[in-house]
C-alpha cells in the first residue's frame, strides 16, 4: 500500500497545473522564496505553538513521483509528455528556514520560509499547509488544556476515535504531546512516536457482566497493578465508588493497589470532591481520580475553580478536533515573497492581508529577566537594536521604539539545505519541554483564555519602507 503521507499527489490540482505552466514557460528553475504564516491566533487566544516541522521535512525529503502517480496524472488528459519527463526525476532540492517545534509563535510571523526553484517551492504548498496548520493548531489546543489543568493535573490525549481519520489521529497525538499532553490512549502513536500509552476500560466491560462488582474484580484480576475502574455506569457514588473501594481493599489484601477511578459523566467538580472524600476516608489517598466526558480548557478551568479534585484529565473530542471558539482551523497561508531577483508583494485594499516581501529574519527581544518583550520581522541583512523604530504590520501608522536593555534571539534557523535536513532529529520530550519553558516567558496575560494580552509583533523600518515602495509601485503600474 502506498504511503499517502509522502505522496506528491497530496496536493491541490492547481499546484500541478502551475508547475506544468512554469515548465512550459521556462520559469520552473527561477529562484523563489515563499513564506508560510498565519494572520490570527487560534481559539481567540494570545499565542500559538509551532509544530509539524519534522513531519514536513520528512515529506520534502521523500518527495518522489512513482510510476503509479505518473499514470494517474496521465489519465487526466491535461498534461504534456514533457511534463511527465520532468516529473520522473523531480526532487525537492531547496532550503528551509523555520523555528524549532514547541516554539511559541504569533500572527504574521514567517513560520517557514522555503527557498527553492519556483516549481519545487510551488508544488509543496498544499502539503506543507496541511501538516503545519493541523499540528500547530493541535499543539496550541493541547497547551491551553494543559495550562488549564494546572501544575498538579495531568492531561492524557484520548482523541483517536473522534479524530479526522487515521493519520489525523496519529498526527494529533504527536502534536498534542508537544503542547504538553505527554500520554495518549493511541497505541499506534505509542509505537510510532514512543509516547507513553494509558487507558482504562469502557462501560461495555461493566455491562458485559451481571454485576458491576464482578466486572471490577475481573478487571483487577487481569491488571492487579494498573487497574483504573470506570465508576459511572449505573450510579457513580452509591454503586460505582463503593464497588471500587471493595476491590481496592481486596487488591491491598493481596499486596496490590488500585491505581485509580474514572468519572465520565455528571457534575465532575462535585463527583470528584465526593470521590476524593470516600477514597481518603477509606485509607486510599494515593488512588488517582481520572475524568473524561468532552473536556476542554474552559470546563477544566471551571472544575478547578469549583474545587474539583481531579488528578488526570482524559481529553478527546475537543482536543482531536480543535473544538471551541476560534478553533477548527489555523488558517495558515503560503505566499510568494521573492521571485528571481525581485521582492514580491501581494497588494490588497485590506492591509491586514498584504504580505511582507523578500527574505527576512524573525528576532525576539528578551528582557533582562528572560521574559519575551516583542518580536520583530526584519529584512535579511537589517540590524535590529534597542531604540530602533518598529511598526505594527496591520496598521503601520502605529509605531514604537524597541525598549532599551533588551537582548535578541533568532527565532528561526536553517533546517534543510539542498533538500536534506541540516540538524539532528529532536525528541518529542525536547519539543514539549521547549513549549513549557517558552510559555513561562510570555508577558503577563498572554495565556488567559478570555481576552488575552496581545503580544507585540512588529516589522522593522526597512521592511516597512520596502513594503511601502512596492505597494506604491504596483498601485501606480497596474
Amino acid at each position: 500500500m502506498p504511503d499517502y503521507r509522502h505522496s506528491p499527489l497530496l496536493t491541490d490540482l492547481y499546484e500541478l497545473t502551475m508547475l506544468a505552466g512554469y515548465l512550459h514557460n521556462g520559469m520552473h528553475e527561477q529562484p523563489a522564496v515563499f513564506d508560510l504564516f498565519f494572520r490570527k491566533n487560534p481559539f481567540q487566544g494570545g499565542y500559538a505553538v509551532f509544530a509539524g516541522l519534522a513531519s514536513a521535512l520528512e515529506y520534502l525529503e521523500k518527495l518522489r513521483f512513482s510510476e503509479e502517480d505518473l499514470a494517474y496524472l496521465d489519465s487526466l488528459g491535461i498534461f504534456s509528455p514533457d511534463f511527465f519527463e520532468y516529473l520522473k526525476t523531480f526532487r525537492f532540492t531547496g532550503k528551509v528556514t523555520a523555528p524549532a517545534e514547541g516554539t511559541v509563535v504569533f500572527p504574521h510571523e514567517p513560520l517557514i520560509s522555503v527557498e527553492a526553484p519556483l516549481a519545487e517551492a510551488q508544488l509543496i504548498e498544499t502539503a506543507l499547509l496541511n501538516i503545519i496548520n493541523f499540528q500547530t493548531l493541535i499543539a496550541t489546543k493541547a497547551a491551553r488544556i494543559v495550562l488549564a489543568a494546572g501544575a498538579d493535573g495531568t492531561v492524557v490525549e484520548f482523541g483517536l476515535r473522534r479524530a479526522h481519520g487515521p493519520d489525523g489521529g496519529l498526527s494529533e497525538a504527536r502534536a498534542a504531546f508537544i503542547g504538553g499532553a505527554r500520554n495518549t490512549s493511541n497505541t499506534l502513536a505509542g509505537q510510532v512516536f514512543g509516547i507513553p500509552v494509558k487507558g482504562t476500560h469502557a462501560h461495555s466491560w461493566v455491562m458485559a457482566f451481571e454485576e458491576e462488582l464482578d466486572a471490577f474484580r475481573a478487571y483487577a484480576d487481569c491488571f492487579p497493578d494498573s487497574s483504573i475502574l470506570l465508576v459511572d455506569t449505573y450510579d457513580t457514588l452509591e454503586i460505582g465508588m463503593r464497588n471500587a473501594l471493595t476491590v481496592a481493599r481486596e487488591l491491598r489484601s493481596k499486596n496490590h493497589e488500585l491505581r485509580g477511578v474514572r468519572l465520565d459523566s455528571g457534575d465532575l467538580a462535585y463527583l470528584s470532591r465526593k470521590a476524593r472524600e470516600m477514597l481518603d476516608e477509606a485509607g486510599f489517598p494515593d488512588v488517582r481520580i481520572v475524568a473524561s466526558s468532552d473536556l476542554d480548557e474552559y470546563l477544566i478551568q471551571s472544575i478547578r475553580e469549583e474545587g474539583g479534585r481531579i488528578d488526570i484529565y482524559g481529553v478527546g473530542t475537543q482536543l482531536a478536533t480543535a473544538g471551541g471558539p476560534g478553533g477548527g482551523a489555523l488558517g495558515g497561508v503560503y505566499k510568494l515573497v521573492r521571485c528571481g531577483d525581485q521582492p514580491k508583494l501581494k497588494v490588497t485594499s485590506d492591509i491586514a492581508k498584504a504580505t511582507l516581501p523578500d527574505r527576512k529574519r524573525l528576532v525576539r527581544a528578551v528582557e533582562r529577566n528572560g521574559n519575551f518583550c516583542l518580536d520583530v520581522i526584519c529584512l535579511e541583512d537589517e540590524t535590529v537594536a534597542p531604540g530602533r523604530q518598529v511598526f505594527d504590520p496591520i496598521n503601520p501608522s502605529r509605531h514604537k521604539r524597541i525598549p532599551d536593555g533588551v537582548s535578541f534571539e533568532e527565532i528561526r534557523q536553517v533546517v534543510m539545505e539542498k533538500g536534506r535536513p541540516t540538524l539532528p532529529a529532536e525528541s518529542l520530550d525536547t519539543m514539549a519541554d521547549r513549549c513549557e519553558e517558552q510559555l513561562r516567558r510570555v508577558p503577563d496575560g498572554t495565556l488567559r483564555l478570555v481576552n488575552p494580552h496581545i503580544y507585540k509583533v512588529s516589522i522593522s523600518s526597512g521592511m516597512n519602507d520596502l513594503r511601502n515602495r512596492l505597494m506604491k509601485h504596483y498601485l501606480s503600474n497596474p
